[in-house]
């Protein structure tokens, strides 16, 4: 069901005010230290002098015009930053105040607003098993707030996730190469190829969502539980001690592989979860990715 539309915009301004202050009083200053200077990008090309490196000659120029000529390049003065957020059904879940999709929506909005103040564009990927909608990236506000309405206002869906086909699609659409952050809980399965060529194109960082009750089933008793993704029903009785020890088992073995695969892949993580502020985690990214630049 879509939500309603005053209701929308009272979460979006939420979002905005709460947003707003942790850019302000937490980020400030530390989103530009981390993502500007990435890379380079050709400026233009200009004639020989005695002291240029020789390996910026261009070799093709100077064919044509008979003396050397080499490229110039200048440090990316902006950048694109691509949320690829997952809307499957199972974002929809939340056991505390806030739901993984709300979750999700707050992420984009503190992050789109911090690029924003640094002119960069921003753009938006929502997906399931197949791309549900695709933002082109575009600077200033309204845009980053077109970003969180278009999450919260998401309509829900049963269907399952597919992170390898959102890669596909944002290759395909994003040539050049931006800074990615993919929203999700990561219930998915056959995807690591495509994020390993991914984050060869693009600067990719992984935020998965998570639930404590997705990680530790409470003592309810007999309840009938329903997969938000495919609409299959089951009896599960969580009052037994051994179903409720296999069902954590089996949750810490998939979070540890999820971590294992990010890690082996060397791919920048932030850890989210519907019961916690996430701002610590943000900047523990931001800390890390400075040290490693050098500019910490």
């Amino acid at each position: 069901m879509a939500i309603d539309t005053k209701e929308l915009m009272k979460q979006v301004a939420k979002i905005k005010v709460i947003t707003s202050r942790l850019v302000d009083e937490h980020l400030s200053g530390e989103y530009h230290s981390v993502f500007k200077g990435q890379g380079m990008e050709f400026d233009e090309v200009r004639e020989y002098v005695p002291g240029d490196d020789t390996r910026a000659i261009d070799w093709n120029v100077t064919a044509r015009m008979g003396h050397p000529f080499v490229k110039r390049f200048c440090e990316e003065r902006e950048l694109t930053i691509i949320f690829l957020v997952d809307i499957s059904g199972s974002q929809s879940f939340g056991s505390q105040a806030r739901t993984k999709a709300e979750v999700a929506a707050e992420i984009t909005c503190l992050l789109a607003l911090s690029a924003i103040k640094n002119q960069d564009n921003v753009g938006l990927i929502l997906f399931s098993d197949r791309i549900e909608t695709y933002v082109p990236p575009r600077k200033g506000k309204i845009a980053a707030m077109r970003l969180v309405r278009e999450v919260l206002a998401a309509e829900e869906t049963r269907n399952p996730t597919d992170i390898a086909a959102a890669f596909r699609f944002l290759n395909n659409v994003q040539k050049r190469k931006a800074v990615v952050f993919l929203i999700s809980d990561f219930i998915d399965n056959n995807y690591t190829k495509e994020l390993r060529v991914t984050s060869r194109r693009h600067d990719v960082i992984c935020c998965p969502i998570t639930d404590p009750c997705e990680l530790n089933l409470p003592n309810v008793g007999l309840v009938e539980v329903q997969d938000p993704e495919t609409g299959a029903l089951a009896l599960l009785d969580t009052s037994s001690p051994a179903v409720r020890k296999a069902f954590s088992g089996a949750a810490a073995a998939e979070q540890q592989q999820l971590t294992e695969d990010l890690r082996r892949l060397k791919i920048d993580t932030i850890p989210l979860s519907t019961e916690r502020p996430f701002i610590d985690d943000v900047r523990r990214l931001f800390r890390q990715r400075q040290m490693r630049a050098g500019r910490g």
